[in-house]
Formats: C-alpha cells, structure tokens, sequence
C-alpha cells in the first residue's frame, strides 16, 4: 500500500509542478520531458534566424553544423534546425525522457535480466533436483529458524537465500537477484493471504536491499577510473557501512515481529561472519597497489565460477536421483531456465511502472528542489560542506541506481575521487540498495500488492546507512 502511493503521489505531484512550471514561463517546452534523453541540453527558447542577433562567428558554425547543438554565449547551446529557427538549450536534462526510459527498461535492464534469470533459475533448478537445496537448509537451518520462525525447519528457501546472501555479499547482483526471486516464490507458497507480504518475506528484503558487501567492484573500477590514489581504499569503509545496515535491518525487523535476537545461536553466527570480514580484510590490508586490485578483482568472479562448477560437479555426483526422476542434468537445466524466463515476463511491468515514474520526478525538476530544500537545511545546521555535496548521492540511490552513479562520477569530477566528498559519495553508492526499484520487483514477481511495513523500514536502514557512512569516513580518512 506505501509503495503504491508514493508511486501514484510522485506522478501526481511531479505532473502538477511540470504544468505549474509551464505556466509560469520556467519550463519553455515539455518534450524533453516526454522525448528527450539524459544529459541532453535543455531547450530554453527558439529564434528565428533575422531576430537571433548571434555573434556571426556563431552564425558560421551553426550553418556548417546545422541539426547539432554548438557551445555558445553565456554557456548556452545552440542548434539551427532545417526550417531556419534556432534552438537555444541550457543545462543538461537529468534522465531520458517517459518514452525513452520505457524503450531503455526493457533493452537495457529487462533484457539483460532475462538473460542472467534463464541461466541462474537453470542452475537452481538443478539445486533442487539433486536435492542440493535441502543440504544447504539444513546446514542454515540453525541460525535461518531463529529469525524466520514462520518457515519450517530445512524449508528450501533458506538454500535460495543463502546463495543470495553470498552473491550480494560479493558483489554479484546479477547472479544475487535470480537466487532472491527464487527464495520470495518459494516463501509465498507457504503464504497465505497472496496479495500481502509475509512476515518472513519481509526480513529476507530487508536484509537483501541492506546489501552486506565485502567487495564492491563497481565502485573500485570507477574510482580507478578517476584516477583515485588508491581505488580500493573504500572497500573497508563499505564493508563496515553495509555491516551496520545489515545490523539494523535485522533489529528493526525483528523488534516489528517481535523475534528475539538475543540467543546463542544468532548472536555466534553474527560474530563468526564478523571474524571472516575482519580476517579477510586483515590479508586485503596487505596487499598493496595492484595486487590489491587483482585480488579484489579476481575473487568475487572466482566464487561465482566456483559456484557453477559446485552446482553442475555435486548434480553430476548425484546423477542417480536425475535418472530415478525421470529426466537428466540439461533437461533439469533446461527446465529452470524456462521458470527464470517466465519469472522475467511478470516483473516488467513492475519495472516500467517505477523508473518511468522516477523519469517524470527528476525531469520535473521536483527532485531537485527537494535535494535544494534538504541541502539548506543541513547548511543551517552547520553540517560539513564536504558532506553536503555527496549528500545528493544518498537521496538518489533509494530512486535509481543509475542516478546516483550520475551523482557520484559528478562529485569525484568535481572535487576529486580522493576528496572527502568523493569517498562519501561512493560510499553512499556502494553501501546501499535502489529501494524503490527492489520493492517493486520483488514484490512484483510474486504479485503481492501490500508490501506492509517493508518499505518504510528499508527507507530507515538506508538513513542508518547514510549516517554509519559520514562516521566512518571521518575516521576512516
């Protein structure tokens, strides 16, 4: 219910300011907003030719370039279109348009997520088969029971959230996201008002989208790409960050369900993958330059290969329970491939539905005035102004990931990817989870329309985020 109507008041709220802009003469054309594509130039007015009063150099230009967009006076661009007017276009717009974004979402992010679903439901199919899954639950089944009590002992999908949890915690979201939908469909088999998230479906997003990390690769490359010191240097500063997320993701779960965290069980779990952070990141300290990013580059693809080759070696292991089934290893393969490729077809609309929405706020300029009202705010309370420029990044990430990452390349540009606002805003992009877009395709491929509480407690971990992540790069650097 939350989600559908900040969904319905965001298109609502930013449609009404775009006509209130029109209005009032601070919008000059609304193609951009239906049309038009990120970081296109803004168009702000039209001229005619006679009237333009342009330098003649300019002028020149335009002529041999005519249908492309040419720097101009006062940082303004402009383009002389075959029927002789000239378009005058300012600032960049701030994502691609309604039209657009529906194109990108399916050949950009559906496409590829069918592709990763087909191939990873397969690999899970074959888990189940061989009875892989149940091994897997029952090995988790201590610690899982404690804070899933509503799920039976060994059900299968603590198997599917255990190989979930691994591919977050190592940075693989493609592989993650295959294993997570697999675990909500398993979990609402057992659920039984349909329509409305459970009890245990909504721990398992919370601790998803809290996105423990230990290597973010992502955001290594890109600082490596900016030309940063020490690109790997924000990995201990994600992994603390995410730590404290994950944390209290489970604390503010559990205290709404009333679970008791405070047993042996949780509390030795919890300690033991404190231990294997600290002892792998104790070896990551002493590797230095290259070999750090060799190291860091190459483990996360290590296990996800050493995962493929588990699951097809131990299914080859158990080729008998195949045969007594009545089918064999590719056809098992095959099977959950075709489940990955249907489970990609009921989560589009989902997706269409949240990032065009997401398209009409930011291009309203909604999202920016509200990123101005909060960074007043903060200037009046006195906060850091280093932190002030990568807050941007924070509000974002919840919204859109690519937005964020837009924020981000932006804050290391202009202040340097070893500023403290450049390692802030990596943090804010590494450590966290695109909320919005997790609710809506989780939940959207099991149908369920009443996420309950689980948005605005995932909302509360990434604020917990956001300042765990300001501490820890003030002591950190």
């Amino acid at each position: 219910m939350a989600l559908s109507r900040f969904w319905s008041w965001m298109i609502v709220l930013s449609s009404l300011f775009v006509f209130y802009m029109l209005g009032s003469g601070r919008l000059y054309s609304l193609n951009g907003l239906v049309n038009g594509k990120q970081n296109d130039p803004v168009l702000v007015n039209e001229l005619s030719v006679q009237t333009a009063n342009l330098d003649t150099a300019l002028m020149t230009t335009l002529k041999m370039h005519k249908g492309e967009f040419m720097a101009g006076e006062n940082g303004n661009f402009y383009k002389l279109q075959a029927s002789g007017m000239i378009e005058v276009a300012a600032g960049k717009q701030a994502a691609d348009g309604i039209f657009p974004t529906c194109k990108n979402t399916i050949m950009d992010i559906w496409l590829p997520l069918i592709g990763y679903l087909t191939f990873f439901c397969g690999l899970l199919n074959l888990l189940s088969d061989s009875n892989a899954t149940d091994k897997l639950a029952k090995i988790m089944a201590p610690f899982f029971a404690k804070i899933f009590p509503e799920l039976p002992k060994e059900h299968p999908a603590y198997g599917f959230m255990t190989m979930n949890f691994a591919a977050n915690f190592l940075g693989l979201d493609n592989a993650a996201t295959p294993f997570g939908l697999k675990a909500m469909e398993s979990m609402q088999e057992l659920n039984k008002e349909k329509e409305t998230a459970s009890n245990s479906q909504i721990m398992f997003l919370c601790l998803h989208a809290a996105g423990l990390t230990l290597i973010p690769t992502s955001i290594i490359g890109y600082r490596a790409a900016q030309n940063a010191a020490n690109p790997a240097d924000i990995m201990l500063p994600t992994i603390i960050t995410s730590f404290v997320g994950t944390i209290a993701a489970l604390v503010f779960v559990s205290i709404k369900q009333k679970i008791n965290l405070l047993n042996l069980v949780v509390v030795g779990f919890v300690g033991g993958i404190t231990a294997i952070i600290a002892l792998l990141l104790v070896y990551i300290q002493t590797l230095t330059g290259i070999a750090k990013l060799h190291f860091t580059g190459n483990l996360s693809n290590a296990v996800l290969l050493f995962i493929i080759l588990a699951i097809v070696a131990y299914s080859i292991y158990k080729e008998k329970v195949f045969k007594a089934n009545q089918t064999n290893i590719f056809e098992s393969f095959v099977h959950g491939a075709k489940d990955g490729f249907t489970t990609g077809l009921r989560v589009m609309p989902y997706m269409i539905a949240m990032l065009v929405a997401l398209s009409i706020f930011r291009n309203s300029g909604l999202m920016q005035l509200a990123l101005g009202g909060i960074t007043a705010v903060m200037e009046v309370f006195g906060v850091d102004a280093q932190i002030i420029n990568a807050i941007p990044v924070a509000i974002m990430r919840p919204f859109s990931a690519g937005g964020s990452r837009g924020f981000m390349l932006d804050a290391m540009k202009t202040y340097g990817a070893d500023s403290l606002t450049g390692q802030l805003a990596c943090l804010f992009q590494g450590a966290a989870e695109t909320t919005f877009y997790v609710v809506a395709l989780y939940f959207g491929s099991i149908n369920v329309k009443n996420a309950r509480y689980t948005l605005s407690i995932m909302l509360l971990v990434d604020l917990v985020c956001v300042l765990a992540g300001i501490a820890v790069i003030k002591l950190y650097f």
